[in-house]
């Protein structure tokens, strides 16, 4: 099993972009999140969005999930990342995870992201993420009070997520380098399309740690919109 950053980024053909995509050692310290947070947000928007046209524009109904909420929380996909990466410190490395795992899911079980899945998608997504590359991880309960939900939902969400890839969590390098050029690739077109861009594991054990400290808001919105 590959941990933490390193694991996929140190003897990597593609440092440079592990680089510009902020993989490599981040130190929390510094101002501003890496650029792989906005990354994966701008990719899952701009899903969203495009699946949401196409429902709009046809007959088609989407198929509704126990991963869709009644309405669409406040928070956009962007702030909804940055909370989770603010409150989990977790690798940046498993953002890129986390969206080859929802792009597994997406594809195995034919459903469309739309504005009313995608939260709880992405943080159950990334928070196996974080079981499968960190050393350590705080517990459901730690993660369904920073993504909004209840422990009981996001346990029944994880172990829904987890039938639907068959229990493989497995990523290996290559499949990683892959998945970062071609998020970086995407976002480059896109980029060049459209200026500015307005954007909205099993690990080796879990950790019990105090969520006293998580705040149940950000930037002035309620956390828990569902």
């Amino acid at each position: 099993m590959i941990m933490g950053a390193e694991g996929f980024g140190t003897k990597s053909v593609n440092s440079k972009t592990y680089k510009n995509m902020g993989l490599n050692e981040y130190d929390r310290g510094d101002k501003g999140n890496p650029k792989i947070l906005w990354i994966v947000a701008s990719v899952v928007e701009r899903s969203v969005q495009k699946n949401e046209k196409a429902l709009k524009g046809s007959n088609k109904r989407d198929v509704v999930t126990v991963f869709h909420g009644t309405r669409a929380p406040v928070l956009t996909v962007q702030q909804y990342i940055e909370r989770i990466f603010k409150y989990s410190n977790c690798s940046p490395s498993c953002f890129v995870v986390a969206y080859i795992y929802l792009e597994r899911f997406l594809n195995l079980t034919h459903c469309l992201l739309t504005s009313l899945n995608v939260h709880r998608l992405l943080i159950t997504s990334i928070m196996l993420a974080v079981k499968f590359v960190d050393d350590d991880c705080y517990n459901n309960a730690y993660y369904a009070k920073v993504g909004g939900i209840t422990t009981t939902e996001l346990n029944k969400l994880e172990m829904k997520f987890l039938a639907a890839l068959d229990f493989r969590l497995h990523v290996s390098v290559e499949n990683f380098d892959k998945y970062c050029l071609q998020l970086e690739k995407d976002t480059n077109e896109k980029l060049q399309i459209d200026r500015p861009l307005r954007i909205f594991a099993w690990g080796k054990g879990l950790v019990n740690k105090n969520i006293s400290n998580c705040s149940p808001t950000v930037g002035g919105y309620t956390c828990r919109a569902f």
